[in-house]
């Protein structure tokens, strides 16, 4: 759980500063589940250039209520939560200057955005609030008010963690979670989580990540792990189960096997491997015709697209044989000598004895080709994402694909220097490529944009 906050202050010598405005929203690495917002008066002369870069002043904070006032309300939404602050150092120093005025020590962990930002982010030309949010396309209201300030540290801190492919954030958390409140069993476990589509991480008693997989819904999927007859050993080892909603079954499909590769989960040695076996290739005959061919995934070669197994790429040929008018003996379907079955039906246009020319013929396979690869292309896949007023975009250069990112329907994210900025950066390796060609297949309804 964190305690994200922004305090505003009188301004003036080290140490004697005073809260003029506080803003805590409790953050439970998805949505906020309590704030506190308030004035205080600080008993104290506010210096004019504060006044003047905040707008509060000396007449706002009269009625304010005084520090100690609010102190307990403090301590109780910050207690077991990692305090995270932009710039972490002076708002913590702040609040615990505060507290020893009234003769209490206040400890809590802390995070700063600054330096995870530059960490995660270090291609960022800037790293105040203001030009980062702006650069990230995160819309900030209210700049240099505790609330506004507060709240834009929450969306910038929700960034940071899809960033985090490490999950260097998450096992921290779960680590200095206190110890009572582990999970003393596994339905307390299943009971927290919802059923939503993203990836979910299990965790042991050390908060070390044992186990990342994805599903549509997180809830019932753990609820399979947690009963399987055959699971005792990771069922023994889990502590605490974190997950990070994607929206889209692709984002999180693209986060799973990119994050087990990176971490190598002690239980996940299966995934670690490939995930296609077989691609479809392209080649010209004698006769100037092109055909199609189904093979062994060969990494020497460029591939149109793969399959999970051999079974998969025939079913494509004999739907793509229908869609496209192809001839079954130039997609490796047919083991006719002449002529093919589908031309004595009159389904076939003959380029199998060269009646059809190859021209006409190559058009039609070169239309699946395009529609079944993105190689050369830049474009945008546009998904679902984690709330209604959101999608999720994964961006392709040139045919390689760079990462993914999201965006709220009121922004527009016709700017290529704003998309790139959102994007996550991920590898392009034949794992990556399969994932997103077979779920584009699969799933016909998914939005491609073409970047001009």
């Amino acid at each position: 759980m964190y305690a994200i906050l922004d305090i505003e202050t009188t301004g003036g010598k080290f140490n004697e500063e005073g809260i003029t405005e506080v803003a805590i929203y409790k953050f439970d690495g998805h949505t906020v589940v309590d704030q506190f917002i308030s004035l205080i008066n600080p008993e104290r002369e506010i210096q004019p250039f504060v006044v003047n870069l905040t707008g509060i002043n000396s007449k706002m904070l009269r009625t304010a209520p005084k520090f100690y006032e609010v102190a307990k309300r403090i301590v109780e939404i910050t207690e077991d939560c990692i305090i995270v602050a932009h710039n972490s150092e002076f708002d913590y120093r702040i609040l615990r200057t505060e507290f020893s005025r009234l003769g209490f020590e206040f400890k809590r962990k802390t995070l700063c955005t600054v330096q995870l930002s530059q960490e995660i982010m270090p291609e960022q030309e800037s790293y105040s609030l203001g030009k980062l949010t702006r650069a990230l396309g995160i819309p900030v209201s209210d700049r240099h008010r505790a609330s506004g300030d507060a709240i834009a540290t929450v969306k910038l801190f929700k960034l940071l963690l899809a960033k985090d492919v490490k999950k260097t954030i998450i096992q921290d958390a779960v680590k200095a979670e206190p110890t009572y409140k582990m999970a003393t069993n596994l339905k307390t476990i299943i009971d927290e989580l919802p059923s939503i589509t993203g990836v979910y991480y299990l965790h042991d008693t050390y908060g070390k990540v044992i186990y990342i997989g994805k599903s549509k819904n997180i809830r019932n999927r753990v609820n399979q792990h947690f009963t399987n007859p055959k699971s005792k050993k990771l069922q023994n080892k889990v502590a605490a189960v974190t997950y990070e909603a994607t929206g889209s079954e692709l984002v999180a499909l693209l986060k799973e096997s990119a994050e087990i590769k990176q971490n190598k989960p002690s239980f996940n040695r299966a995934k670690r491997q490939s995930v296609f076996t077989h691609a479809l290739y392209s080649f010209t005959d004698e006769h100037g015709y092109l055909n199609l061919k189904i093979d062994d995934a060969d990494g020497r070669k460029k591939p149109i697209t793969t399959f999970s197994n051999k079974q998969n790429g025939k079913q494509f040929l004999i739907s793509a044989v229908e869609t496209y008018n192809l001839c079954p003996k130039l997609v490796g379907l047919g083991s006719d000598k002449t002529k093919c079955f589908q031309y004595q039906t009159n389904k076939c246009e003959g380029a199998c004895i060269q009646e059809e020319s190859p021209s006409d013929y190559n058009l039609r396979v070169q239309e699946l080709i395009f529609k079944n690869s993105y190689n050369n292309q830049d474009l945008m896949i546009i998904d679902k994402g984690r709330a209604l007023d959101e999608r999720s975009v994964l961006l392709i250069e040139n045919g390689v694909f760079k990462g993914y990112g999201y965006y709220n329907l009121n922004f527009q994210i016709t700017n290529k220097k704003v998309l790139e900025s959102i994007i996550t950066p991920m590898e392009d390796t034949r794992d990556t490529q399969h994932i997103i060609q077979n779920y584009l297949r699969k799933n016909k309804q998914i939005k491609t944009i073409p970047l001009s």
